[in-house]
């Protein structure tokens, strides 16, 4: 009689437990596909993406339409960005893995900025209106967090094939590719590393929107010559 009882109890916890990791695997599979969960862990996108926010990335947007200036993408910075973080690796604990691939947590591999300049284009900083020029035009960037100028650090950028530009909207806090001008591949990423573009805000409720993909910025390169 013990045995009969005991043996529903047993197959209810075998069915929770294939159930739950059918679910995991489901989740694993959309999320390395399709779409994926990032928290924004500093203020360096403000004010469109803040501090604390959870993102959804879509993985496939770029598939039919390439990178273009103006987009926000989500990318690993090994190689490149990386060293933005010397002294820190990746959370390796398995608790903090867990929370970074539920959104709880920023990965120190993985960052969110603009494009800027496209392979093949001249970034330089600035003309005598203090703006960014992109092939020789400057750049309206009505994105730029209000106050901040398009950039207090002077630089000069030929974007190779294969590679961005990248900047934070913030630009008094973001560290981006003008802080590896002098490091290994000068603070250009590879196409090739580009992980998604940023489509909603999901968390916190209150800033719960959509993220509109801007129109292309700036001039095209043969406008600049």
């Amino acid at each position: 009689m013990d045995q009969t009882k005991r043996q529903p109890r047993k197959m209810g916890w075998r069915f929770a437990f294939l159930a739950l990791l059918l679910a995991v695997a489901i989740s694993g599979l959309v999320r390395s596909l399709w779409l994926d969960v990032y928290y924004i862990p500093s203020e360096s996108m403000e004010p469109l993406l803040q501090g604390g926010d959870r993102i959804l990335v879509s993985r496939t947007d770029f598939h039919s339409q390439p990178v273009r200036r103006g987009d926000i993408v989500v990318f690993d910075g090994r190689g490149t960005f990386a060293p933005l973080n010397s002294g820190k690796g990746p959370l390796a604990d398995t608790a903090a893995a867990a929370a970074q691939w539920l959104g709880l947590l920023g990965s120190d591999t993985t960052y969110v900025k603009r494009v800027i300049g496209l392979p093949g284009d001249t970034v330089v900083c600035c003309d005598n209106d203090g703006k960014i020029t992109l092939n020789g035009a400057p750049m309206e960037e009505p994105y730029i967090f209000p106050g901040d100028a398009p950039s207090r650090q002077e630089f000069a950028a030929k974007v190779p094939d294969g590679r961005l530009w990248l900047l934070g909207d913030h630009r008094s806090l973001s560290a981006d590719s003008r802080s590896l001008l002098g490091a290994p591949g000068g603070g250009m990423v590879p196409l090739d590393r580009v992980i998604g573009r940023p489509v909603q805000i999901v968390w916190p409720l209150d800033r719960f929107a959509a993220v509109a993909r801007p129109q292309q910025a700036g001039p095209t390169p043969e406008d600049g010559q």
